[in-house]
């Protein structure tokens, strides 16, 4: 096993662990021996649990949501916001596993102050870039504000389902959900 393959190994055995048994319940010895290796061999690639599960959110989680939000082209904003969360049934099941740690520590299930804090500032955003997304899309309503708090509430919800409740939902059952939200809004081509 090469060292970013036993790297790897080790990551993809911690999320499972903290998945399983949060942050405070793993152990770098239960990882090591899930992994089929020695404690220093662990401690060769992180100094401690906290950097282990600060990678995995800091790196992996942030990386996953920007790769996501990449892929995806602001043609026509239903379509935008449908891709975004039917993608999520297309997620490997590391990625799933990750962008569930994801959201427990964003509901401040688990993680620890640190992170919980990294969390709340990433929250702290998530309005106003979605009021940005809109913002061509709402320019004449007078409701923007509630479109936009409906839809980032609906969104967090259909994660909820994919992610967390490992639930399988269709494009159509999404899009019908999002158009509920931006029933009114214009194109971009009309506006």
């Amino acid at each position: 096993m090469t060292d970013r393959d036993l790297r790897d190994r080790i990551k993809e055995v911690a999320v499972k662990q903290f998945n399983a048994n949060g942050y405070h319940g793993t152990t770098i010895r239960n990882i090591a021996k899930d992994v089929n290796c020695s404690l220093p061999m662990i401690y060769y690639y992180y100094n401690n649990k906290k950097e282990l599960f600060d990678e995995i959110i800091k790196k992996d989680f942030f990386s996953l949501i920007k790769k996501q939000a990449s892929q995806l082209k602001n043609e026509n904003i239903i379509d935008f916001y449908t891709k975004f969360i039917y993608n999520l049934n297309a997620l490997s099941d590391y990625d799933k596993l990750v962008y569930r740690l994801g959201i427990k520590v964003y509901m401040s299930f688990d993680g620890d102050e640190e992170l919980m804090s990294l969390m709340d500032e990433w929250e702290k955003n998530i309005l106003p870039r979605h009021r940005e997304i809109l913002k061509p899309y709402t320019k004449n309503m007078n409701n923007e504000k509630a479109i936009v708090r409906t839809l980032v509430h609906l969104l967090e919800t259909l994660i909820v389902n994919i992610v967390v409740k490992n639930r399988y939902l269709t494009e159509d059952e999404i899009r019908e959900e999002i158009s509920i939200v931006l029933q009114g809004c214009i194109t971009k081509e009309d506006g």
